[in-house]
């Protein structure tokens, strides 16, 4: 009977034995699998051209949020405005082995070698906000920038109907910034044809640099040629044309328009500093862009509403619609959609000046 009772010891320990190292084995096996789960992620590479503009940071965070909740990875460069940077940037991403590529092009025109690397390693390649040409990119995501273009310049007209004008054009390089000004001429062209409106002075700014708005403004305000509107082609750069204006105390006597809707702008707007600024739907363009890259990643198709000639290619685009803001409708519009609180628009305003939220 002793006999017996060690024998089961002994066989109970190897039991015990065994069932420690097939689970063990267990916990190997799942491990492994957890790791072969995680390296499987779809991984999309983010490449910027710079973050300085408030507007890229709300693009880049809302679209790493977005892609993280659909359950990828997002490898986000900079390029800090240098084109030969961001193509640097755009081969480290490949080799990173990212399935989508996102890009917002420094120089619309340099890309082209690139994303054809990127393409021939069968990596999805979008160009974001701005169009890559002649790169036949798989899929184009923007604002229809010849009507916002002309959203500024409708506005202007209608409140400086005759007068002396300066355009302050963005990046030649970048090919919405040729579209803004498509769209504004559009508008302010008949006046110009009639006489009413003068354009006195007109620069493009390099990398959308403020330095050619200051010096354009300061210059034509030194040769004492009366100036009644400023279209910029960005806020950043009205803001720019505006502090010039104030040191010249013709701050609000001047008519400015901008867009992007940047805090500061929807300050100076209600301040009575700035016309007008254009509203875009930057939140729900991120959100879709995340979805196309994941979608394409997987090899789905993503649905488009447009297309686009690349200057080589047609390129199936996917546009979001934008909307002028003003004084009158920046609660309807700017706060309303979330893009920005009421107590940061308004809050160099008395508040009993604020208007009523309904």
């Amino acid at each position: 009977m002793i006999y017996g009772g060690k024998q089961r010891h002994r066989h109970m320990a190897i039991l015990l034995v065994l069932i420690f190292i097939v689970g063990f084995w267990v916990f190997k096996v799942n491990k492994k699998k957890d790791q072969i789960v995680d390296s499987s992620k779809l991984k999309i590479g983010l490449c910027m051209d710079s973050l300085i503009i408030e507007r890229w940071q709300i693009d880049r965070d809302i679209f790493m949020a977005r892609a993280k909740e659909l359950g990828a990875e997002v490898i986000v460069q900079n390029a800090g405005s240098d084109s030969n940077e961001q193509i640097i940037q755009i081969k480290y991403l490949i080799n990173q082995g990212v399935n989508v590529l996102v890009i917002v092009p420094n120089n619309s025109d340099a890309l082209a070698p690139v994303v054809a690397a990127a393409k021939k390693k069968e990596i999805k390649v979008i160009s974001y906000d701005r169009l890559i040409r002649k790169a036949n990119v798989d899929l184009y995501i923007t604002f229809d920038n010849e009507k916002v273009g002309e959203l500024m310049g409708e506005a202007i007209v209608a409140k400086v109907p005759k007068g002396n004008y300066i355009i302050i054009n963005g990046n030649k390089q970048d090919y919405n910034a040729i579209e803004f000004n498509k769209g504004y001429m559009n508008a302010i062209k008949p006046s110009i044809d009639s006489g009413n409106i003068k354009i006195v002075n007109e620069v493009w700014s390099e990398n959308w640099n403020e330095e050619e708005a200051i010096k354009c403004v300061e210059e034509t305000i030194a040769s004492g040629v009366e100036i009644n509107g400023i279209v910029a082609a960005n806020d950043a750069l009205a803001q720019a044309v505006i502090e010039v204006l104030s040191e010249n105390r013709m701050a609000g006597k001047v008519s400015v328009v901008g867009g992007d809707a940047d805090l500061s702008a929807c300050q100076r707007v209600v301040e009575g500093l700035q016309l007008m600024t254009v509203y875009k739907p930057i939140v729900k363009m991120a959100r879709d862009a995340a979805d196309a890259a994941v979608k394409m990643g997987k090899g789905d198709r993503m649905s488009t509403n447009d297309i686009i000639n690349d200057g080589l290619f047609i390129i199936p685009t996917l546009k979001e619609f934008s909307t002028k803001v003003t004084k009158t409708n920046m609660l309807d519009i700017v706060v309303k959609s979330n893009f920005h609180k009421i107590e940061d628009i308004y809050r160099n305003i008395p508040r009993s000046e604020w208007p009523k939220e309904k």
